[in-house]
């Protein structure tokens, strides 16, 4: 059973760094868009996402990854994912977020 989601975020180099843990499903999804709508109403436009702890991302969770990603589009900013499970970077390589979002396999280098 993966574990209860939390988050922890931290603005680096002028970009928001939003770390998870746990199952992002609707409540996990809801919690990265939330914290990334603080931060985006403030101006920031350069968001990584650092997975490394949360091994798997529901069909929910990826819908307001995907928000986040439109939002950012739409402002000139982007998404980077860093340190992705295999199973999390094959699902979202399916879906074709890469075509719209970044991935590194650290975050310093998605910095």
């Amino acid at each position: 059973m993966e574990q209860q989601f939390s988050l922890t975020s931290e603005i680096r180099n002028n970009r928001l760094i939003i770390a998870t843990s746990g199952y992002v499903n609707n409540v996990g999804g809801e919690a990265i868009a939330k914290e990334f709508t603080r931060h985006f109403q403030k101006g920031t436009k350069q968001v990584v996402i650092n997975l490394a702890k949360s091994k798997v991302v529901n069909s929910i969770g990826m819908s307001f990854l995907i928000e986040i990603i439109e939002q950012l589009e739409e402002a000139g900013g982007k998404l980077v994912f860093a340190e992705l499970d295999p199973a999390v970077e094959k699902m979202l390589a399916i879906m074709g977020l890469f075509t719209f979002a970044g991935k590194e396999p650290t975050v310093e280098d998605a910095l």
